[in-house]
């Protein structure tokens, strides 16, 4: 297999994409953030909060699918690397899952100050 570095964009792309498909498929989490993420972009596109609240609010929910994915990425990776189940091993995978509550904490954090800021 060619190192991912010496491949075209497209090649990368299609990489990052297969990535993606798999996670979709695989992890019920990613599925329901992805959920989530086109309620937020349906709710944007009623509320038109202005420029960097949509910004704020698009960059906090794409860092829960990021961390999401990271967490997928991860867990296979452990999985693989240790199959048993090890108290290591279930640190790695209990911080990787503590990354994805901490992003959406903040993405619940920025609706929540959006919301405040169309009441007031």
């Amino acid at each position: 297999m060619k190192h991912m570095k010496n491949q075209t964009l497209l090649a990368r792309t299609a990489n990052a994409l297969a990535g993606l498909r798999h996670a979709v498929v695989s992890e019920h989490s990613l599925r329901f953030q992805l959920l989530v993420f086109t309620l937020v972009l349906l709710a944007l596109a009623i509320v038109r909060p202005g420029a960097v609240w949509t910004a704020l609010v698009l960059l906090a929910s794409g860092a829960v699918l990021a961390a999401e994915l990271f967490n997928t990425a991860l867990e296979a990776l452990a999985d693989l690397l240790h199959p048993e189940q090890h108290p290591q091993i279930k640190i790695v995978k209990d911080c990787a899952a503590a990354a994805v509550l901490i992003a959406s904490l903040a993405a619940v954090g920025v609706g929540v100050a959006l919301a405040i800021h169309l009441i007031a």
